[in-house]
Formats: C-alpha cells, structure tokens, sequence
C-alpha cells in the first residue's frame, strides 16, 4: 500500500461528499433544489485545505440515474473513487465500465423509501456487484436495518452502511438496528461509516455509537466521511468542523488513523 499520511495527522480519506455541477439537471423526484452547486474543484480545495489526501463521492438522490458528472469527475481525479446510482437491470459490461474509472460501488437510498424486492428482482445486480468486486452501500433508516441487511447480505455482496445506519432513538427506537448492524458487521463483509452525525437530535449519539462501534467491530470495519456540503445544514456546519467532529466521535489517534487506512484500503487498493 503506498500512500502519503499526511504530517497533521489528518483523515486519510473522506469516504462520503457529493459533488454537482451547476447545468446538472435534478431528478423528478428530488427532495429538494438546491441555488448552489458544489463542483469537485471546491471539494478538491477543502480536502487540500484540510490535509486529506483522498476522497469518495457518494451518490447523491437529487440526480436519480445521471452519473455523468461523477463519472467525468472520476476520470479527471485519480485520488478519487465514487458511488452512483442505478436501475438494478444495469448490464455488467457498464459496472465494469464504471469500475474501470473508479466507481466502486452502488448507493441504494431507502431512506424513507419502500424497500425493493431485494431478493428477487434486484438480486442479481448484487450478484453482478458481488462479482466486480464492487459494494452496495446503503442509505436507510436504523429501525428498518434488521429487515433490509440479510437479505442484501445473503447475496454476498460488500455492505457500506451510511451515517452510523441512522440510528438514534427517533429512527432506531429500541437499538435494534445497531445490534443488527454489529451483529452483520462481526460476521463478515459490512462497514459503517461515521458520517453526518451532526444531524442527529442529541449530539452525543454519533459519539455513543462510535465508542459502541469501536468496540465491537474494530476500527478496521468503520469509516469516516464529512457528509460535504452539508446539504440542509449549510448554515450550521463547515469543513473544518466536520474534519473536528471525527475527533470528537474517535479521540484515539491511533484508531483514527485505522479507520484512514481501512478506508484506503477499501477504496483504493
């Protein structure tokens, strides 16, 4: 593995930002219109900023299917790697295009969604994914993890989980998703990021589940990611204080750091 770390002892990689340019149309069915964009040179100046040497853009809802931006982004960055969004009878010659450029894996957002028929009609792009390589990385709600996660991971396809699996105790009442995800986690191919955990109510759940993360599953099976530009809480938040956050949620440097190298490892190698 060769690699700089940078001398600040900054995140390795920041695993989860979305990138858009300013003539990329929105989905019919976007939750919202933004009156900005967040093109990959911004991004690109905060990871410098900030000492980070690598990033991973997480496919964003606004744009459904349209991964045009993300993939012209990945051709141009090679520090780069990226997520996108799919309809689940994509070919396997188009993933193994998209692989080739650095996508590596496809985003399902569940959140507040129906979930699909994840053993039937979408099983075999898990399987496709599976084959490549490639990961599922998944965007639900705490409390619906124990129904959604054995039947993606019964395909045997990579599982990333976003933003701690959203659990809390608005989406997760009774902790069931976390057991869910720890439980999954300890078995085999499943990673949770450590992600946008400032928009939780109580502001020490992301730091509770960390420590309850750490400890049951290992630095080497979490990640982190600033959740860049902070789409509905521009106001509140900024690069620098993410990049503090993941201090605060992890206050062991030497567990930061696994968590970079994992992430490295993971994305990159």
């Amino acid at each position: 593995m060769e690699h700089s770390q940078p001398s600040n002892a900054a995140p390795l990689v920041d695993a989860h930002a979305h990138v858009w340019s300013a003539d990329l149309p929105y989905a019919p069915t976007a939750w919202t219109r933004l009156d900005y964009a967040f093109p990959v040179e911004d991004w690109l100046a905060l990871l410098d900023r900030a000492g980070i040497a690598y990033g991973v853009i997480a496919a964003a809802s606004l744009f459904g299917t349209n991964n045009s931006y993300t993939l012209e982004v990945l051709k141009a960055h090679k520090r780069l790697r990226g997520t996108v969004i799919v309809d689940s009878t994509i070919a396997a010659e188009e993933l193994r295009t998209m692989r080739d450029v650095g996508v590596v894996g496809v985003r399902l957002q569940l959140f507040a969604q129906a979930l699909p028929d994840l053993a039937g009609a979408w099983r075999p792009l898990f399987h496709r994914l599976r084959d490549l390589g490639m990961h599922v990385h998944l965007n639900i709600e705490g409390g619906r993890l124990p129904e959604a996660l054995p039947l993606l991971a019964a395909s045997g396809v990579d599982l990333v989980v976003d933003h701690f699996g959203w659990c809390d105790a608005r989406l997760d009442p009774g902790g069931h998703g976390m057991a869910a995800l720890i439980r999954h986690g300890q078995a085999g191919a499943l990673r949770v990021k450590l992600s946008s955990g400032f928009r939780f109510d109580d502001p020490q759940t992301p730091i509770d589940n960390a420590a309850r993360l750490l400890r049951e599953l290992g630095p080497d099976r979490l990640f982190w990611g600033s959740d860049a530009p902070f789409v509905g809480d521009e106001a509140e938040m900024d690069y620098d204080r993410a990049v503090a956050l993941f201090a605060e949620w992890v206050p062991d440097a030497a567990a930061r750091r696994t968590i970079g190298e994992s992430a490295y490892a993971f994305y990159f190698c």
